[in-house]
């Protein structure tokens, strides 16, 4: 006679989560842009409007015509805008030539919590399959929303361990956000997105070596994350076999990219498709990495408070997560000699705001770099950690002037400008639209580009885009 079975029935079982893939993939598949909140509504149209502006302004830096040139060469044309550029090329080739120009000036958008540069890891895939399938531009503001959701998520649930370890957070996320932008606007079914998600955990990189010399390369990470994520996208679409777990598997994302640290789960999961992170980023005010910007704004504050050559030293005070990032080695960052050595440099950007007042992209200038009082002052800028600092909610900082006859002059930003209840309202960034657009547009066209990207009537993306691609030809 057998033992009588106490094991719980199977169809009583306690059934294990769903991967965070396949979450992620009904997100995507459930929304639409009319079951997006307005509010969320609104700050995509305002995010997507100062994205595409920064767009506009990169094309006319000096980074901008050798790595279009690259992008042509190696890609293929096609009917897909690159924002600022009469030539059109293939979807994937206009994705990655828009998120190098989108991110190009780090003057991008980003979520604090995350440490990610949101819109531009899901705003590229977006426009460039939109455009190709000519869908409505409401339709790619919500498949970009999806995209930015994720990223966010994937971003926070690191919990800033993969700059720990090495990596560009926003290069790291943007190949999964960009495989579900593109695979809401091709359609793809529930078994296809999450194979989409699997393929883009073999691509998803981006290493942060680019620090030590103030290398271009970090401009590159979004466009190629769109770049593969669309790829991603159309391998799924046809039955690529992929990883079901890409981000809780063994080797998986995490697993490989965090090295000895844990990733939150829950918090990558907690309110998904009730709490939207678009809602929680802020949108830059000056073109530096946003770890500065508390400090940056407590110089200007002390600026004209003091005779500049009675200062001794300088105190610059910051999160000391990000220590690492934006002010070591010391030496080096108090010399920065190019113009993305500055925007990593809290030493630079201190001692120009001290020295001017402001900060902007005529700070980042060769003639701004070479400036001897800029260089006299860098020298006496040392970082250390902020005791008062509300990182990673928000990136506070201060600074500490200290005057030859033994004087000290403080002031502290808890609460960095664009952040939180200090979020630029939409005159704001219409404002800094119009700055960046008139780098490359005159003012008629600038103004009609706002329009169209703001505006509720209905219309088609290739609408939008072919605003945007009315530019001068600075293609060399």
């Amino acid at each position: 006679m057998s033992p009588p079975d106490h094991s719980t029935p199977a169809s009583d079982a306690p059934s294990a989560p769903p991967p965070v893939a396949a979450r992620l993939a009904a997100l995507c598949r459930s929304t639409s842009w009319n079951s997006l909140p307005p509010a969320v509504q609104d700050r995509a149209r305002l995010h997507a409007l100062d994205t595409l502006g920064l767009a506009l302004a990169a094309r006319a830096q000096d980074f901008a015509p050798p790595a279009l040139a690259g992008i042509v060469a190696a890609g293929a044309p096609g009917d897909c805008t690159v924002i600022g550029d009469r030539r059109r090329l293939a979807a994937r080739d206009a994705a990655l030539a828009n998120g190098l120009l989108m991110h190009g000036l780090d003057y991008d958008d980003t979520h604090p919590a995350s440490i990610v540069h949101p819109s531009v890891v899901g705003l590229p895939a977006a426009l460039a399959i939109g455009e190709q399938l000519d869908v409505a531009w409401t339709d790619t503001l919500a498949a970009y929303v999806i995209g930015t959701e994720a990223g966010i998520r994937i971003g926070a649930a690191a919990r800033g361990g993969f700059h720990h370890a090495g990596f560009h957070a926003t290069g790291v996320v943007s190949h999964f956000a960009a495989a579900l932008a593109a695979g809401k606007l091709l359609g793809l079914d529930q078994a296809q997105l999450i194979a989409a998600q699997g393929i883009a955990a073999s691509t998803a990189s981006g290493v942060q070596v680019f620090l030590e010399e103030g290398a271009w390369s970090k401009r590159l990470h979004p466009g190629w994350g769109a770049l593969a994520g669309i790829t991603a996208a159309h391998l799924a679409r046809n039955g690529f076999l992929a990883p079901t777990r890409p981000y809780e598997g063994k080797f998986g994302l995490f697993d490989s990219h965090l090295h000895d640290q844990a990733a939150s789960f829950e918090s990558m999961l907690e309110g998904l498709g009730e709490q939207w992170q678009l809602l929680a980023t802020a949108i830059k005010p000056y073109p530096v990495c946003h770890f500065i910007h508390g400090c940056l704004e407590a110089a200007l504050e002390l600026r004209g408070q003091f005779p500049p050559g009675e200062v001794r030293q300088v105190i610059a005070w910051l999160a000391k997560e990000t220590l690492p990032i934006v002010a070591e080695p010391a030496q080096a960052k108090q010399r920065a000699a190019t113009e993305y050595e500055a925007k990593f440099s809290a030493q630079y950007v201190v001692a120009k705001s001290l020295l001017l007042g402001r900060f902007g992209l005529a700070e980042l200038t060769p003639a701004a770099l070479s400036d001897p009082a800029t260089k006299d002052l860098a020298v006496k800028v040392i970082c250390l950690p902020d005791p008062q600092s509300r990182f990673p909610t928000y990136f506070s900082g201060g600074v500490t002037v200290i005057l030859r006859d033994g004087r000290e002059l403080r002031h502290h930003i808890p609460v960095n400008k664009g952040a939180g209840a200090r979020a630029l309202c939409a005159a704001d960034v219409e404002a800094k639209f119009l700055a960046n657009a008139a780098l490359l547009l005159d003012d008629p066209t600038a103004r009609r580009a706002l329009e169209a990207i703001m505006s509720p009537q209905p219309k088609s993306v290739r609408s939008v885009l072919r605003v945007l691609a009315a530019a001068r030809d600075v293609s060399g």
